[in-house]
């Protein structure tokens, strides 16, 4: 149902979405719904993600322009060759979901007060996990978790969610291992979501969102 004093769209139990198309001019399409696996999974392969605050409701989105990554784009510097053919760290895919998570949600980050992975937010994507569709890397150092990601796999498309980091390049080591992972099972892009400096200088790219809405109806 539409607000008529607006351009947002509010759900009701129906598990549907207006197309990302009708979102306003930051991004915003619709309020309320479910955060069920079932409408988090339409979301997702409709362009459209979750994101908001504990104290506000469920708020929808699907940006125009959108950061995506190619992973056969993937940048890696002189630096990072170096510590990805070393022995500094090592990786893991899906073993401490729970942890990657819970470290995501914690994990201070400039110009942002709180956290948007509320405890709703985590409930969801721990049933994601269980159902075989949210998946984690995990990157550590002298056996301690220092970095990692999440996010949503639908199958030739990665939605990244969140990382973190609490060592120097742990997150960059953890994305360039999940790009090139991609790259092997022909995956067509990694959904970045929302401009970043940090994405950028790993060779994410923003464009339409008319033309990431094709691409991802034509890769899933």
């Amino acid at each position: 149902m539409k607000n008529k004093n607006s351009d947002i769209y509010f759900l009701t139990a129906l598990l549907e979405f207006p197309s990302a198309d009708n979102a306003n001019a930051d991004g915003l399409l619709a309020v309320g719904g479910d955060l069920s696996p079932e409408r988090l999974l339409l979301a997702y392969k409709s362009g459209i993600f979750p994101w908001f605050n504990d104290d506000s409701l469920i708020l929808w989105w699907s940006p125009d322009p959108r950061m995506i990554l190619f992973p056969h784009k993937i940048r890696i510097s002189k630096s990072m060759r170096q510590i990805m053919s070393g022995t500094r760290f090592t990786l893991t895919r899906n073993k401490c979901f729970r942890e990657v998570l819970e470290a995501c949600a914690e994990i201070e980050r400039m110009g942002q007060e709180g956290t948007w992975i509320t405890n709703s937010m985590k409930e969801a994507y721990l049933r994601l996990h269980e159902l075989g569709f949210a998946r984690s890397y995990e990157v550590w150092e002298n056996k301690k978790l220092v970095g990692g990601l999440y996010g949503i796999d639908l199958g030739h498309v990665f939605c990244g969610e969140s990382m973190f980091s609490k060592a120097n390049n742990a997150s960059k080591y953890a994305f360039i291992n999940l790009a090139r992972d991609l790259e092997d099972r022909d995956y067509k892009f990694i959904d970045c979501q929302v401009y970043t400096k940090h994405l950028a200088s790993l060779g994410a790219e923003e464009i339409p969102r008319k033309e990431f809405l094709k691409l991802l109806q034509n890769s899933i």
